[in-house]
């Protein structure tokens, strides 16, 4: 089985293909000296498989904080209600996707097009507006809400080894009008993450990126296409 990808000394890969199972999303770690947090939950097939790298990686059940959704969709949502209940974690999304995942629409979330079902999940923290701060220990996370690939799709940033890491989960897309995408906001959005001048970036499916110019070369690609 592949081991955890470490991105810093506190952020790691912990799930995504490769990792947990071929349709999950990537699943990422911040360790803030024994605080935690992951960012997306997968789909939930490889469950077992992510718990096993959180166990390798040294990181106890009550140490995870935080579930940190970045958008509705399935391959990113399917595993969070049984992560909510074995790490005892609360899952914080955006509000405006909060309501898919809590009565399990299978449409909005796409689960219909991995031929599953998703099971509703209750959101403990909806997040408002267009920039929140989460503490973790004495450090904290910052979450951006970017629409566009969803009503309320979500980027986090921390900073990690005088370097800032963006967690930028679906920067690709699709835009489709049954995930309710809007094109004018998704494009606003990637504005609004280049003008942060990233130094590595944790995509949902196409990877890590490293350098201030690869994050704004892989953002801006998506602008330049016409998306």
């Amino acid at each position: 089985m592949a081991q955890p990808i470490t991105i810093t000394r506190e952020i790691f890969q912990v799930g995504g293909q490769g990792l947990t199972a071929p349709e999950d999303a990537a699943i990422y770690l911040i360790h803030f000296e024994g605080h935690a947090a992951l960012v997306d939950a997968g789909a939930g097939r490889g469950q077992k498989r992510l718990l096993g790298h959180l166990a390798t990686l040294g990181i106890r059940p009550e140490q995870i904080e935080y579930l940190l959704l970045t958008h509705c969709h399935y391959d990113h949502t399917g595993g969070a209600g049984d992560l909510r209940e074995k790490l005892g974690c609360p899952v914080v999304m955006h509000e405006l996707d909060a309501d898919f995942l809590e009565r399990g629409d299978n449409e909005v979330t796409a689960a219909s097009w991995y031929g599953a079902k998703l099971y509703p999940c209750p959101v403990d923290r909806r997040l408002s507006g267009e920039r929140e701060t989460l503490p973790l220990g004495n450090r904290s996370i910052t979450a951006l809400h970017i629409p566009g690939h969803s009503p309320g799709s979500v980027a986090y940033l921390a900073e990690s080894e005088g370097q800032t890491v963006l967690f930028g989960q679906d920067v690709h897309g699709p835009l489709d009008l049954r995930l309710r995408s809007n094109r004018a906001d998704y494009r606003a959005s990637l504005e609004r993450l280049l003008a942060l001048e990233a130094d590595i970036l944790c995509e949902g499916h196409y990877g890590i990126f490293r350098g201030k110019a690869a994050v704004a070369d892989y953002i801006r690609s998506f602008l330049e296409d016409g998306y």
